[in-house]
């Protein structure tokens, strides 16, 4: 599932809020299917992304909110990951925040850089 926000619009965790609320009708079976990406719609094909303590303020509520509505046990094992014009550039920063637990990678994935991220991502022993 996929969580966007409105940064710009100072809406971001009202915003993320509405569409985690859906996740409590999830089956507790279903959750370990289950992989959250935060993408923020102005980081999408932009090249703009955001910062590592934007990228943890989402990722650290949604873990919050899921430990809170759901269960402690979800939360701790829930994959969160960040889309959002990912690069090799900074995938260091974001990936050392607590909850960020890996990249959705979009344009990135095309370039020789993807290597880069992937080899990042294993020396933190998370996914690309």
């Amino acid at each position: 599932m996929c969580i966007r926000d409105r940064r710009e619009a100072n809406q971001t965790i009202d915003v993320v809020n509405r569409q985690i609320t859906g996740l409590k009708s999830l089956k507790p079976e279903h959750w370990n299917n289950i992989v959250l990406a935060y993408e923020p719609v102005w980081a999408i094909g932009t090249g703009k992304v955001a910062t590592p303590e934007q990228a943890q303020e989402v990722h650290q509520h949604v873990r919050k909110w899921i430990a809170t509505e759901i269960s402690a046990e979800v939360a701790q094992n829930l994959r969160i990951i960040y889309g959002g014009s990912v690069n090799e550039k900074n995938c260091g920063d974001l990936i050392k925040q607590a909850d960020v637990d890996g990249f959705l990678v979009g344009g990135a994935s095309l370039k020789p850089e993807f290597a880069k991220i992937v080899e990042t991502c294993n020396t933190h022993n998370v996914s690309a």
